[in-house]
């Protein structure tokens, strides 16, 4: 039985746009009574504090006051109505930062993740963000849940073949965000080239194979 170790609460401290691409490869798992679920993290976008589409740029608000706090936890949010997106929060307390995890690869549990989303094609399962959410049975419910204990409902969960994984279904890639107007130029979105999973496969010729930069101090 695989034992899963959750990233550290330091892991998420730097800005978004580098907790973004230092997480794909690690795990996102959503407990379950029958047991985990999840997969390897293979898509990400990251909002900033002085990100004119980063939900935190107006300040807090009753739907924002996770961003707000403190990193480490995850920021769930309704879209259209009826689609859920999760985020895991970054920086310290009063900065509001985020990740939006767009995709992953299912590896844990697909049963239930199937039970939850019955597609007939196993890679439109959980490449997109409010596809992952379904499956998941990620709601505002989780919204505030600690991303860094293994005891919780959701958490993300460091893959110990993390850079074989990388290597395997790199390079990195960077290209402009998905379906926002805001600051859309903007490189944050980052995702693993080779892997079958990521929510836009067009977007991989947006900037072309730009590997993507992972600046500050690696976690791992």
């Amino acid at each position: 039985m695989i034992r899963f170790n959750p990233l550290p609460r330091s892991f998420y401290q730097p800005s978004a746009k580098i907790v973004a691409a230092q997480l794909l490869g690690h795990w996102l798992i959503r407990n379950t009574p029958s047991g985990p679920c999840g997969g390897v993290i293979v898509e990400t976008e990251a909002y900033l504090s002085d990100d004119p589409a980063s939900h935190g740029f107006p300040g807090p608000t009753l739907r924002n006051r996770v961003m707000f706090g403190g990193p480490g936890h995850g920021y769930v949010y309704l879209i259209y109505g009826y689609h859920f997106c999760v985020n895991a929060v970054c920086r310290p307390n009063g900065v509001a930062e985020a990740v939006l995890l767009r995709a992953i690869e299912p590896t844990f549990g697909e049963e239930s993740l199937r039970r939850q989303r019955t597609v007939s094609d196993r890679g439109s399962l959980t490449n997109g963000p409010a596809k992952l959410c379904e499956a998941m049975q990620i709601d505002r419910g989780l919204d505030g849940i600690d991303l860094c204990d293994s005891n919780s409902a959701l958490f993300i969960a460091h893959n110990p073949q993390v850079e074989d994984f990388r290597r395997d279904y790199g390079p990195i890639l960077r290209s402009p965000r998905i379906g926002i107007t805001k600051a859309a130029a903007l490189p944050l979105r980052f995702f693993l080239g080779r892997s079958k999973y990521v929510s836009l496969r067009k977007a991989r010729s947006m900037l072309g194979a730009i590997r993507a930069r992972q600046g500050g101090k690696r976690a791992f």
